[in-house]
């Protein structure tokens, strides 16, 4: 068989799996987007996949804002993180509230947390966006003022600003 015939082959057969992997990603519903933000300077890293939420206009993207927002008092920090994380260390007077584990504390929360309570929800840094899915599950549950801080527990610790 000579090498066109084969090469064009090859070609057919890869122009046939990109158009599939393609029309897959675009009615999967857990698709990815095309386009993604990648840049941790511009906020939390997302590839948007379709359930993915992303609340760039509640990110605290620095951390003196957050650490006054701290000092300021009168609001919650809360950690979306695994409990084993918030364990070995977490902001001051944060409250666990792994976003993993929504369904079994959301009634507790209610109880204790008025829905006019003000939020500042964190977790790992602008690579976890575990802070963003719990955002939308509170915000979703009644909860409107809700703040993101994106640099999460690591720069805070780094900073040496108040952790337990």
């Amino acid at each position: 068989m000579p090498i066109v015939t084969i090469s064009r082959e090859v070609l057919a057969i890869l122009m046939v799996a990109l158009t599939l992997s393609f029309f897959g990603n675009a009615v999967s519903p857990k698709g990815i987007a095309l386009v993604g933000d990648w840049d941790p300077r511009r906020g939390v890293v997302s590839a948007k996949a379709k359930d993915d939420v992303i609340y760039h206009d509640l990110e605290i993207r620095d951390l003196e804002t957050a650490k006054a927002l701290f000092d300021k008092g009168g609001l919650l920090f809360v950690d979306a993180r695994p409990e084993s994380d918030y364990r070995s260390g977490h902001i001051q007077g944060a409250m666990s509230f792994p976003v993993h584990r929504f369904d079994q504390i959301i009634g507790d929360f209610w109880a204790s947390h008025p829905l006019d309570t003000e939020l500042v929800i964190y977790c790992s840094g602008r690579l976890c966006n575990d802070s963003h899915h719990l955002a939308r599950l509170l915000r979703d549950a009644g909860y409107e003022r809700i703040r993101v801080y994106i640099d999460g527990f690591e720069a805070w610790e780094n900073a040496q600003f108040p952790i337990e």
